[in-house]
């Protein structure tokens, strides 16, 4: 996997009116960014400690939709050394819960000349199911290779044996769904699960870190090489966040130390100047973070043909 071969791989499908895919370089280190689709969520979900009014005052300043927001679904791969690594691994494609527009990850990845048993080690952020579900689709499992290395936070897996709900606000149905999905994923991959404490190299300038905030065990993953520097911020930074990093958001298991991981993220962004993509920012979700009085700003990069 190259940036040249993986920029412009082929024709994209007919049915694909937007772009999917998005290369970076940094340094030696190649990135390629691939949407796994949107997944359409209530708005209450973005801030739920929020005053009502406010928040619908922040999506019409947006020219958002006061009712459903669409989550971008983010996933990198990224290619070090003699290493490919996929940073999450999407949403995958769950029939009870009726969202069309996501799981796009294996179809894109084949888009993209990526082939999965090229694919050495996998990067959990943390063990959602749209981080997860990529690699629960039917024959997927079969494609990789017998070798494949799972890197996830051992905090995270302690978590998902007995998970607690009790200060999220998600809509029905998804607690149900997360639970079953990581008590599925820990079955079918538990033997080639890699567990770390607090922090992981994966492959050269390619480091994963626990956080901790939005699950116990969320992770986020720090890419340097050559003075560049990047950072896949997994579920540590949502849109909303850069104007309100204390609002809350639904999925987070512990809201309050999430907002505290979240600001401790933002600050250290905007001080070092280095790149950001993350799971839920609008794709490509490159860019940066600049300080604005007491919140932040998200600085999109140029897009670069």
């Amino acid at each position: 996997m190259t940036v040249d071969t993986i920029s412009h791989p082929g024709k994209p499908a007919k049915d694909e009116l937007v772009p999917s895919r998005y290369a970076v370089r940094v340094g030696e280190i190649e990135v390629l960014v691939i949407s796994d689709g949107v997944l359409p969520l209530p708005t209450t979900m973005l801030a739920h400690n929020a005053d009502p009014a406010v928040r619908a005052a922040w999506l019409n300043d947006m020219f958002l939709p006061p009712d459903a927001f669409d989550w971008s679904l983010n996933v990198v791969v990224v290619h070090s050394g003699e290493q490919t690594i996929l940073i999450d691994a999407g949403l995958g494609l769950d029939p009870n819960l009726n969202l069309p527009r996501a799981g796009q990850l294996i179809k894109r990845l084949e888009a993209a000349g990526i082939d999965l048993a090229s694919v050495t080690d996998v990067v959990l952020t943390h063990m959602h199911m749209d981080h997860i579900g990529g690699l629960l689709v039917d024959g997927v499992k079969d494609r990789l290779r017998p070798d494949l290395r799972i890197h996830v936070a051992a905090a995270e897996v302690k978590f998902w044996e007995a998970p607690d709900f009790t200060h999220v606000s998600m809509p029905p149905g998804f607690p149900d769904a997360l639970r079953l999905a990581a008590k599925r994923f820990a079955k079918e991959y538990g033997s080639q699960l890699r567990l770390f404490d607090d922090e992981y190299e994966v492959a050269p300038g390619v480091v994963v870190h626990r956080t901790g905030g939005h699950t116990p065990g969320h992770s986020v993953v720090r890419l340097a090489s050559g003075g560049d520097r990047l950072t896949f911020a997994g579920d540590a930074v949502f849109t909303v966040g850069f104007d309100h990093p204390d609002w809350f958001n639904g999925f987070e298991h512990d809201p309050e130390e999430a907002a505290r991981v979240r600001i401790r993220l933002l600050q250290e962004l905007a001080a070092t100047g280095e790149q950001l993509v993350a799971t839920h920012l609008p794709f490509p979700s490159v860019g940066r973070v600049a300080v604005d009085g007491d919140a932040f700003r998200w600085v999109p990069a140029f897009w670069d043909y």
